[in-house]
């Protein structure tokens, strides 16, 4: 099991987060160009700039983690181990497999209030037939939200199974392997949950199925 934590390492996914000064000149060059209204070039570098200010959570991020937990799901390929990853978890296990993230999800709320919080107060649609619907016992339930990150695009032989209604990706799973599945969000925050609970009672369940019948073949990233 992959936990949460610091980001992951831009530099894994070869991803720069855009600076203001880019910022500055992207907005310029669409004004020169007459693809947005005069003053833009003044406005989108403002508002990019106030959501930075305005925003609390860190950007620290841990390279002797990303590469233990790097090792670990390698490992985990290698002997055919389940595995269930956790926010910053299913994230790493994204960009093992070559997928990317987006470093700062705040232009995905801008019309729509971003939640922050441990209890369970944002809805999310999983993909019937699942290995994530299956874990949690049905298609549509409520979690946490404490991430500023997000898959972005998905790995080799990763699928999406479940989203939000803005769009941000919620989960990832392995379809044909028994047990590997990221989710964003945090269930043992949620253990008063049935459904939550589920997610372990899963992983536990694989592990003592491929105890009793031996390791499979297939590989995490095809």
């Amino acid at each position: 099991m992959l936990g949460g934590g610091a980001d992951v390492s831009p530099a894994l996914y070869r991803e720069a987060s855009s600076t203001l000064g880019e910022v500055i000149e992207a907005s310029a060059d669409a004004a020169r160009a007459g693809r947005t209204p005069n003053g833009s070039k003044l406005i989108a570098p403002a508002v990019w700039l106030l959501r930075k200010l305005l925003a609390r959570t860190s950007t620290g991020l841990d390279a002797g983690r990303d590469a233990l937990e790097t090792a670990l799901i390698t490992r985990a390929m290698a002997e055919d181990l389940p595995l269930l990853a956790i926010c910053r978890g299913a994230q790493l296990l994204n960009v093992h497999c070559g997928g990317t993230l987006y470093t700062d999800l705040s232009e995905f709320y801008s019309e729509v209030p971003q939640i922050r919080s441990v209890l369970p107060k944002k809805s999310i649609e999983v993909e019937p037939g699942s290995r994530l619907a299956v874990a949690l016992g049905g298609t549509h339930c409520h979690v946490n939200a404490i991430h500023r990150q997000a898959i972005r695009s998905v790995g080799r032989g990763l699928a999406i199974v479940a989203r939000e209604r803005t769009g941000v990706v919620q989960a990832i799973e392995q379809s044909n392997h028994r047990y590997r599945i990221g989710v964003q969000w945090h269930p043992e925050y949620l253990p008063q949950h049935r459904r939550q609970r589920g997610l372990f009672a899963g992983l536990v369940a694989a592990a003592t199925t491929r105890s009793a019948d031996g390791a499979e073949t297939d590989s995490l990233c095809p």
